[in-house]
């Protein structure tokens, strides 16, 4: 298995690139089916998210918009438990369908935040998309209908996933060695 060092952590490599690139065609294919001859919003979560949301994007064979919101929820390794709004909600969302592009959802915060701005702009249809699922953390009950990979509650990098602002280039995924 491939190894590398981030700082002074070093991670084991969990999803290749090839995965990654073919589980994105699949959800695309199913997002195409879902929605083929509507109008969609498509909203990426920065920072994590803009690896996903560009090859996904790029895979939508019918008309749709992409928009971004910057939200921040973790202080080095661990998730703080509070949304911090970066960057704010530029689009006019009323009665639109909009699919939420997210890197991962661990515990749901991020998620459930998101979801209760579009409920409040009077959003049609909320969709998710997560490249990354950590089940045994989510604590939430909304459903994620576009899930990637199924991952342990690890921490991991790579593909837009970071660590103190390191490693979002890498084109797999790394988690944490402990």
């Amino acid at each position: 298995m491939k190894e590398i060092m981030i700082l002074d952590r070093r991670f084991r490599e969990i999803i290749t690139e090839e995965a990654i690139q073919e589980k994105i065609s699949e959800m695309a294919f199913r997002i195409n089916s879902d929605y083929k001859g509507r109008e969609v919003i498509f909203l990426g979560i920065l920072n994590g998210a803009f690896m996903f949301a560009s090859d996904l994007f790029r895979r939508i064979s019918f008309s749709a918009r992409i928009s971004f919101i910057k939200l921040a929820s973790y202080a080095g390794t661990n998730s703080s438990g509070s949304i911090r709004e970066l960057i704010g909600w530029n689009e006019d969302l009323r009665h639109k369908s909009v699919i939420i592009i997210e890197d991962i959802v661990d515990s749901g915060c991020t998620l459930e935040h998101t979801v209760n701005n579009l409920v409040i702009r009077h959003v049609t249809d909320i969709r998710i998309a997560a490249l990354l699922l950590k089940p045994s953390s989510y604590t939430k009950s909304i459903p994620l209908d576009y899930v990637g990979f199924e991952i342990p509650d690890n921490f991991v990098v790579g593909y837009g996933l970071d660590f103190e602002g390191f490693g979002r280039n890498l084109t797999s995924v790394y988690s944490l060695v402990q």
